[in-house]
């Protein structure tokens, strides 16, 4: 074949292709593109292999030294890691969980769908109307939705602005703390099982259409600290009175207990308690005293008057009142009626709300006798009745009703305040004490759309002879003002028990005392002669104060006295001409009637009520100028006094100190049969170090 025969084939083979389509070209290469891009990723997972996941830190840096080409850029890049590690290995060290954040593990979700949002209307409180109704503006009070319980093993410990709890909370965060090396190695084990088919335990749970998260291990999780709302009555301490201005002080007597027990609790915690907190005459009043006792088939309870130097101020003296209630025989005591009324709301979820709780209930039933019943209220989210009322006997079925117990849900305290009442007036029968025990942590959430009206509610029931106590378990959320205001209100007491030991005090050793009142509506007005008193000022009862025309108003409401219960009130006065006396002379001031009798310092008057009756009874007795030392139960009586007076940081103690509180409460101490007062003292001395903190 020659040249021409090549050029003729060529010439055959160009006529037969046909000419280019620049539109389908086109096409085709946009077409191609597409197919390219797709194919850049899978569409199906990755194959899991044994190798764990290309990702981290120093995943990274080995891959680009593997990629490296050539030895000058391989050491380059050898001298950056170098730099890079000394910056960072340190921190890795010191603060591993800066790295950590992105490996927190979320709260578990609730497997419980959310109830329907339910709502109190601000009903009359006798009917206790609950109701569903939707979301509106016109104030009604919405219910929480359930809480459910924390996963086993998580620290509930709640953050006070006390302080009250720090030192668990280090406790418990301090094994999370030095997991730099240990931490790493768990987290590459976890990456790897990442990587694993899921097991069936392991698979998310369907129920009800909810998809909930299976629970992490307990100690993989870290508990946030609760937030405190403790809430304490905001009172100012009781003012210096000038006598030829205000002779007269009126108060109600207080027989609660609480705010010792919660100071105790505070300073052994490792921090003194805030002012708020410190009520005096609870302090004083938590001891019992040998005072003397009253006279057969005379009153019920006999007052005293002693008049001694005030330890921490020469110029001014201590008038020191106490008051001693007969104690009748256990056998002629009459049938006793109690409800439990008791939290069971979330917040009980601790340890030291509502299993002490059952605890201490359990402790008072050794107390009851076969003519006593008892019966069991609860309230969370709503309220229902445990246990119809039922004899004391039969100590297994309460004790049973009592074990089944658990905490959940909001706290509709009203709604469970009406309940009570509502068992508590089917059970009471004439010649009977009939009394209802609210068990909380005083966080009333819910319910409380008017509190002022609930108050008055309290009030109506105490008037049919129905009392209300109070006692408080827990720290974090306690509502001390609440607490104070519905047994204040309920012709009852208030205490807080912190252990079990306090139980055994409140609930056994004075269960007389807690539960049968021997006088109601007792009330004390002093009146100060001008002639021998300049000043005065009452320690305490700041939350008791009445005005003087309520003295002899039978109608208004004032404390009452268990049997066998001793009261006392000191008040610090300034004699005439003392280099003490903080208030100048008026120079217009109304000259001193020289008829009025000037040997007497003042005159002490006190009313109370028979229980049940409508109308008081008028105790009178001259205070003395006698002078006496500080010693016996006076004596203590007033180095508890000063030890409250400390913690309030009065403007009155002058140089005292809590090493002066510790040597006059030691030397008073007296017969001491279940350590109370040494264990004050123990708390006397914690306090003053704290304070030099």
């Amino acid at each position: 074949m020659n040249d021409d025969d090549l050029d003729d084939l060529k010439s055959a083979f160009q006529a037969a292709t046909p000419a280019p389509d620049a539109a389908k070209k086109a096409a085709n290469i946009a077409l191609a593109k597409k197919t390219h891009a797709d194919l850049q990723g899978s569409v199906d997972d990755t194959r899991l292999t044994s190798e764990r996941p290309q990702s981290g830190l120093f995943r990274g840096v080995k891959t680009m030294i593997a990629n490296l080409s050539t030895r000058g850029a391989l050491t380059a890049t050898t001298a950056v890691l170098a730099v890079g590690l000394i910056v960072t290995l340190p921190q890795l060290t010191e603060k591993p969980a800066a790295l950590l954040d992105g490996l927190a593990t979320p709260e578990p979700e609730s497997s419980v769908a959310p109830s329907p949002e339910v709502v109190l209307e601000e009903t009359d409180l006798d009917q206790g109307a609950l109701s569903r109704t939707e979301n509106d503006e016109s104030g009604v009070v919405t219910l929480d939705a359930p809480t459910p319980p924390p996963a086993e093993g998580r620290s509930q410990a709640a953050v006070s602005t006390d302080g009250y709890g720090a030192s668990q909370d280090m406790a418990d965060a301090a094994p999370d703390a030095p997991l730099a090396s240990g931490r790493q190695s768990k987290i590459e084990e976890q990456s790897i099982a990442s990587a694993k088919p899921a097991s069936p335990e392991q698979k998310r749970k369907v129920t009800g259409g909810l998809i909930a998260s299976q629970p992490m291990p307990a100690d993989t999780v870290t508990a946030l600290p609760q937030s405190n709302t403790e809430a304490y009555p905001d009172v100012p301490s009781s003012p210096l009175k000038i006598t030829t201005e205000a002779p007269v002080s009126t108060f109600s007597i207080d027989v609660d207990t609480a705010s010792y027990a919660i100071l105790r609790s505070t300073i052994s915690g490792g921090r003194l308690p805030q002012p708020d907190a410190v009520r005096i005459e609870e302090m004083i009043n938590y001891f019992p005293y040998d005072y003397p006792a009253p006279e057969a088939d005379g009153h019920p309870f006999q007052p005293t008057v002693s008049v001694v130097p005030t330890p921490w101020n020469q110029g001014t003296q201590l008038v020191h009142i106490a008051i001693q209630g007969e104690k009748p025989a256990l056998e002629d005591r009459p049938p006793l009626n109690l409800v439990f009324l008791i939290d069971t709301s979330g917040s009980m979820n601790q340890p030291n709300k509502l299993p002490l709780l059952k605890q201490s209930l359990s402790l008072m039933l050794s107390q009851l006798s076969a003519q006593d019943q008892v019966a069991i209220v609860t309230y969370a989210g709503s309220a229902g009745q445990v246990l119809a009322p039922t004899s004391a006997t039969q100590r297994s079925t309460i004790l049973g009703a009592l074990d089944q117990l658990s905490a959940g849900g909001s706290t509709a305290g009203q709604a469970g305040l009406q309940q009570a009442y509502a068992v508590a007036e089917g059970m009471a029968e004439e010649g009977e004490v009939t009394r209802v025990v609210l068990a909380t942590d005083g966080d009333f959430n819910v319910g409380l759309s008017n509190p002022d009206a609930l108050k008055d509610y309290i009030a109506d029931k105490r008037e049919s002879g129905t009392y209300l106590s109070v006692m408080g378990f827990g720290r974090g959320n306690l509502d001390d003002a609440t607490m104070q205001a519905l047994a204040q209100n309920g012709n009852g007491q208030a205490a807080y028990i912190d252990t079990l030991s306090e139980a055994q005090k409140v609930l056994v050793d004075q269960f007389s005392g807690a539960l049968f009142p021997i006088a109601d509506d007792v009330k004390i007005q002093v009146e100060f002669n001008p002639a021998q008193i300049s000043e005065y000022r009452l320690i305490g009862y700041e939350t008791r104060a009445l005005k003087r025309e309520d003295f002899n108003n039978d109608k208004v409401d004032a404390g009452d006295i268990g049997a066998g219960t001793a009261v006392t009130a000191i008040y610090e006065v300034t004699p005439v001409g003392s280099d003490a006396q903080l208030s100048d002379p008026l120079r217009y001031g109304e000259a001193v009637d020289p008829g009025r009798p000037s040997d007497e310092l003042g005159y002490l008057k006190l009313r109370y009520k028979a229980p049940g009756a409508q109308t008081s009874t008028l105790i009178e007795t001259p205070i003395r100028p006698d002078l006496s030392a500080a010693t016996g139960e006076v004596g203590f009586a007033i180095a508890v006094a000063s030890f409250g007076e400390l913690l309030k940081a009065s403007d009155f103690t002058g140089d005292w100190t809590y090493n002066d509180a510790v040597a006059l409460a030691s030397a008073t101490k007296g017969e001491d049969a279940y350590g109370y007062r040494a264990e004050s003292i123990r708390l006397m001395r914690l306090a003053g170090s704290l304070s030099e903190q």
